[in-house]
């Protein structure tokens, strides 16, 4: 039997990260999902994952995202899917941004096959949280729709 991996929390990690939950915010992206996929793989320290309802919803989060960036001086290594707005993945190092379109992200259930990572809540989900709401449950701050 595989044990799972130490789920701890890591503050600066976290707050390292909000700058990329904070551009993807920015255009309405919906279920933000911000795993610590560390201890489980070498290719990246975080996944962030969301999805938009139709295909140029998709490519206009992926398009801010990389705009508001590359504004703060983070420009990616790399952007697949960005025409064809089913499933963009921008690559920035140690964090691999993933922006789906809705049913897209459910048959691919990247959460599912990552579901021993860390979810994390930056300080940006956190104000999120505060300022429109969230279901209560253990996930809270981790997985929501932004409206």
């Amino acid at each position: 039997m595989i044990s799972s991996p130490e789920k701890k929390d890591d503050p600066k990690l976290d707050a390292e990260l909000d700058v990329y939950v904070s551009a993807l915010l920015g255009r309405k992206a919906r279920n933000p999902v911000l795993l610590d996929v560390r201890p489980l793989t070498s290719i990246a320290d975080a996944f962030l994952i969301c999805h938009g309802t139709s295909t140029r919803q998709v490519s206009a989060i992926a398009e801010h995202v990389q705009r508001a960036l590359k504004k703060q001086g983070i420009k990616a290594l790399s952007v697949e899917g960005l025409r064809d707005g089913h499933w963009v993945l921008m690559d920035y190092g140690h964090v691999l941004i993933h922006v789906f379109y809705e049913s897209t992200r459910q048959f691919y259930d990247l959460e599912g096959l990552w579901a021993d990572a860390r979810r994390i809540r930056t300080p940006g989900m956190e104000k999120l949280i505060e300022d429109e709401g969230a279901p209560d449950d253990e996930d809270v701050g981790a997985s929501f729709f932004i409206d």
